[in-house]
């Protein structure tokens, strides 16, 4: 089986043999004695001989029968190394690391070998002599060859599939280059069959292509001397490794027939040959990129080659990726996450609310059912029931065909009615169920057992944990807003009260002033300011937040405007401020409130002949305000836990207790801060820090 060859032959497998020599010196000095490590120095050596034979064979009378028993030792070795990978875990595990039938097929195939070799050895007597082979020999023998190939390609796939993410980085170089070794002679192989003559060529070139993996298995062995990598064959790789035979059975059996449309096509042979390998290539292109045909191909072999339905390792892992994938919102990933299980393409989903009936929540892929709406209330309440009573997964295509499976269960006309509508699953949490998930019918298949349902069950449980975390935070995202309403609604009383004052003083003042130009100037001037304040104040409303205009402020003429606004009361508050302007960034209203609250609350706790003073000082980056009074002052405990609570007052009916909080929350936000100094019977300091 091995055609004439050239001196690029020669040189080609000198290179291959040169090459794996370096590299099994470099394994043998390195090695550390392990098990995985004497195998790919076994197959590396083997892979030396194969080299040196082959370029022997051109300037000596070399046995072919040699040649050949070298080629069988090169893959069989590398097989060997492979399957030595794969089953490196089998001491620690009580399954099979891998399947059966791959064993005997390797068997087989060697079987095969050892079977043909007297017949082909008596038929060849030189290099080159394949006349004298009889073609149904040859025809065996270099079926067996792809076969070989076949499965070095298949378990170099089991091994780079079932790598974990750090054994990909040490190992992926070495199942490249052994891949690339195993892809050729598929190629080499599968033509010879195809024309019944190996290409002078093609073989020749085998030696180039072998010493191209010596880098990078010496890359990987790099990485990692020891080799030590324990691998299992989960249900994909499987999966992946019969979608890896039936391909190659494809394209074998799509040879074969391109070969008889040629031999037999006439003048038109090698036309048709072109087109039909073509067409056949674009078949196995469509077929493997079918959806639907892989999701049946993993349901055969779920069925038929395991005892258990799913692997259930990769299911939570998929589903729980799911359940976490924030580029779908919370309710499409319960539904995506159960629908996948079944393979079912759609679903709807139905929570309980406030009030403990069922509500249509989402609608993933599906469009909201008919007639439910005035529905729910009434018809839902037998469905409510029976899964608070049982948990069941709900098959309708069961329920429809016998109900009686189903007791003292009724479902309403509409939901039997959904087009496709096939599976309610029930979503559970500490006994109670939260919600449930009807799911469209698959196009793989409607027989369920035992495993699915338990599947669907438990992972109803775990997505119902999502279901209620989300409806916690969207009560909790309600109970926020009417949180913030409120403080606002109690921010704006408070603004009101200080406005009503001031009419009220207004009022008062009336009777004894009214005939006053000034009086009725200072009127107007009042009311105009309190009309700014309440307009500020709806637009505030109907924003739902206060205002926040940040403005540089001159902090010298805007205490001398607060002090100006409260002159009107007992004791008159005096200014004690530098000639040269204090500037900060703030709210002016806001700021103007601040400072007005404290002088007022001064105001209130001193008696006439006492004195409250309004300072403003500058050092560095920082300005001072400080407001003090002679008036009752406060005690130490008060001032730690009552004065800047919220909603406490000292003033009664009169007071709304937020103040104090509201104007030390304010001066935190801009970066200050304000402190109390005070005694009874001796009057109070307010100290406010604000950056310049």
């Amino acid at each position: 089986m091995i055609p004439p060859l050239t001196n690029t032959g020669l040189y080609s497998y000198l290179t291959a043999f040169v090459a794996f020599a370096i590299l099994s010196i470099l394994l043998i000095i390195s090695s550390r004695g392990t098990s995985l490590g004497r195998r790919l120095i076994i197959a590396c050596l083997a892979t030396t001989l194969w080299g040196v034979a082959q370029a022997l064979i051109l300037v000596i009378d070399l046995p072919a029968t040699v040649v050949q028993a070298l080629e069988l030792a090169r893959t069989i070795c590398w097989c060997y190394f492979l399957l030595g990978t794969i089953d490196s875990e089998r001491e620690e595990s009580a399954t099979r690391i891998f399947p059966r039938w791959l064993w005997w097929t390797l068997v087989g195939v060697l079987a095969l070998n050892i079977l043909v070799w007297p017949l082909m050895a008596a038929n060849i007597s030189a290099i080159g002599n394949l006349p004298r082979v009889e073609p149904l020999l040859l025809e065996i023998r270099l079926i067996s060859w792809v076969a070989l190939a076949i499965i070095g390609l298949l378990l170099t796939e089991q091994v780079i599939r079932n790598l974990n993410s750090d054994q990909r980085w040490a190992m992926k170089y070495l199942c490249l280059g052994i891949g690339v070794v195993f892809a050729y002679d598929f190629f080499v192989y599968s033509n010879a069959l195809l024309f019944k003559a190996i290409n002078p060529e093609l073989w020749s070139a085998r030696g180039f292509v072998n010493a191209l993996a010596v880098p990078l298995i010496a890359v990987s062995v790099a990485r990692n001397s020891k080799l030590d990598i324990g691998i299992h064959v989960s249900r994909d790789a499987v999966f992946h490794s019969v979608t890896l035979i039936g391909a190659g059975a494809y394209l074998m059996a799509m040879a074969g027939m391109g070969y008889y449309i040629r031999l037999y096509g006439g003048e038109w042979g090698s036309l048709l040959q072109v087109v039909f390998l073509v067409g056949a290539g674009v078949m196995l292109a469509i077929l493997l990129f079918s959806d639907n045909i892989r999701k049946k191909t993993r349901v055969l072999l779920s069925k038929h080659f395991y005892s258990f339905k799913y692997d259930y390792r990769e299911e939570w892992l998929r589903f729980t990726k799911n359940l976490s994938n924030t580029t779908e919102t919370v309710l499409d990933r319960i539904c995506h996450s159960l629908a996948e299980i079944v393979q079912s393409p759609a679903g709807l989903l139905w929570s309980r609310n406030e009030q403990s009936t069922y509500v249509l929540a989402n609608c993933w892929n599906m469009a909201e059912p008919e007639g439910r709406e005035a529905k729910n209330s009434t018809e839902l309440h037998s469905l409510e029931r029976f899964l608070d009573e049982t948990f069941w997964v709900i098959d309708l295509l069961e329920y429809r065909e016998t109900p009686d499976n189903y007791p003292n269960l009724k479902l309403p006309d509409w939901m039997l009615n959904i087009p496709g509508a096939w599976l309610l699953v029930p979503l559970i949490i500490e006994q109670r169920v939260l919600g449930f998930t009807l799911l469209k019918q698959s196009s793989l298949g409607t027989s369920l057992n035992w495993e699915d349902h338990d599947l669907l069950k438990m992972a109803g449980q775990q997505a119902a944990i999502l279901l209620a975390q989300y409806q916690s935070e969207q009560a909790l995202i309600e109970a926020r807003q009417f949180e913030a309403f409120n403080r606002l609604s109690a921010y704006t009383m408070h603004d009101l009260k200080n406005i009503l004052a001031q009419q009220s003083l207004i009022i008062s003042n009336a009777e004894k002033h009214k005939h006053k130009p000034a009086f009725i100037d200072d009127v107007l001037t009042t009311v105009s300011n309190s009309v700014d304040r309440m307009t500020r104040l709806l637009e505030q409303m109907k924003r739902g937040e206060r205002a926040n205009r940040v403005t540089a402020i001159n902090l010298n003429k805007l205490l001398a405007e607060t002090i100006t606004q409260h002159s009107k009361r007992k004791p008159v508050p005096l200014l004690d401020a530098p000639s040269e302007p204090v500037t900060t960034h703030a709210d002016q209203e806001k700021l103007t409130t601040v400072f007005g609250h404290l002088i007022q609350n001064a105001q209130e706790a001193t008696p006439e002949p006492g004195q409250v003073t309004v300072k403003l000082r500058q050092e560095a980056q920082l300005c001072t305000i400080e407001i003090q009074d002679t008036g009752t002052g406060m005690d130490p405990l008060f001032i730690r836990d009552r004065l800047f609570k919220p909603f406490d007052s000292t003033k009664g009916l009169t007071g709304m207790g937020i103040g104090a909080y509201e104007s030390r929350n304010y001066i935190h936000s801009l970066g200050g801060n304000i402190q109390v100094e005070s005694s009874l019977g001796k009057g109070s300091l307010f100290r406010i820090t604000l950056p310049c």
